[in-house]
C-alpha cells in the first residue's frame, strides 16, 4: 500500500476512526466541545476533547497603493485590542465563502471589491479545534455607500479603519508587534505571492477540503 505521505509536500485528509462519540460535552452560542475515542490502530484508543468550530474567512484588502485595510478590535480572551484585518464566521449553512468574505469586509471596513482571489487556507490551532480559515485577497476597491453602511455594535462599535503599507504590515508581523493569525498569515502570504507575481493566487472558488462538512465525522 502507499503510504499517503510519500510524495508532493501537502497535507492529507486521512481520518482514523472515531469508536465513540460525545458531541454535546458542551454546547454554547459559536462553538461546541466534542470528545472523540479516537483508534490509532497499533498505538490504541485515545481520548481527544476538541472544539468543534464553523470556520472563518479573512480578507487582505490591498489598495491601488499597496496598502492593507486594517481594523482594530478589542479581544476579550487576550484583554487586547488588536490590529487585524477584516474577518468572520462561517455561521450561514452552505454560504459562499466569497460572499461571506464580502459581506464581512463591506460591515467592518465599509469596502467593495472588483477582483477576489485565494491567497492561503490554514487550520488556526489543528491540537485542539476543527477551525479552518480561507484568507482572501481583494482588489479593485472602492467604498460603501454612506446609506448602505452596516450598523456595528459591541466590540466592533468602536472600529478604526486603517491603511498600511504591505511592507509595514510585515514588519509588524515579524517584530512581534501584530498578533492576529488572519492578519498574520494574510500579510505574510501576500508579500510572497506580490514577490511572485500574483502567479500563485488561486481561484476565488478553489476547493476547500477543510471547510466545515467536507471533512469525515
Amino acid at each position: 500500500m502507499t503510504d499517503p505521505l510519500d510524495g508532493a509536500l501537502a497535507d492529507v485528509v486521512a481520518p482514523r476512526p472515531a469508536v465513540r462519540r460525545d458531541d454535546v460535552a458542551y454546547s454554547g452560542r459559536i462553538i461546541d466541545v466534542v470528545r472523540d475515542d479516537v483508534d490509532l490502530g497499533d498505538a490504541g484508543t485515545v481520548l481527544r476533547e476538541y472544539v468543534d468550530h464553523p470556520g472563518a474567512v479573512a480578507v487582505v484588502a490591498l489598495d491601488d497603493d499597496g496598502r492593507v485595510a486594517l481594523v482594530n478590535q478589542y479581544r476579550h480572551p487576550v484583554r487586547s485590542v488588536l490590529w487585524e484585518i477584516p474577518a468572520g464566521l462561517l455561521d450561514v449553512d452552505g454560504e459562499d465563502a466569497r460572499l461571506a468574505a464580502a459581506r464581512e469586509l463591506a460591515e467592518e471596513a465599509d469596502l467593495r471589491a472588483g477582483r477576489w482571489d485565494v491567497l492561503a487556507d490554514f487550520l488556526t490551532s489543528p491540537g485542539i479545534s476543527n477551525e479552518a480559515l480561507r484568507v482572501f485577497l481583494a482588489r479593485d476597491l472602492s467604498p460603501v455607500p454612506e446609506a448602505e453602511r452596516h450598523e456595528r455594535t459591541d466590540e466592533e462599535a468602536g472600529m478604526e479603519l486603517r491603511w498600511a503599507p504591505l511592507d509595514e504590515v510585515v514588519a509588524g508581523v515579524l517584530d512581534g508587534s501584530l498578533h492576529n493569525p488572519s492578519t498574520a498569515v494574510g500579510a505574510l502570504a501576500a508579500f510572497a505571492a506580490r514577490a511572485g507575481g500574483w502567479t500563485a493566487l488561486r481561484p476565488a472558488d478553489a476547493p476547500w477540503a477543510y471547510r466545515r462538512g467536507t471533512l469525515p465525522r
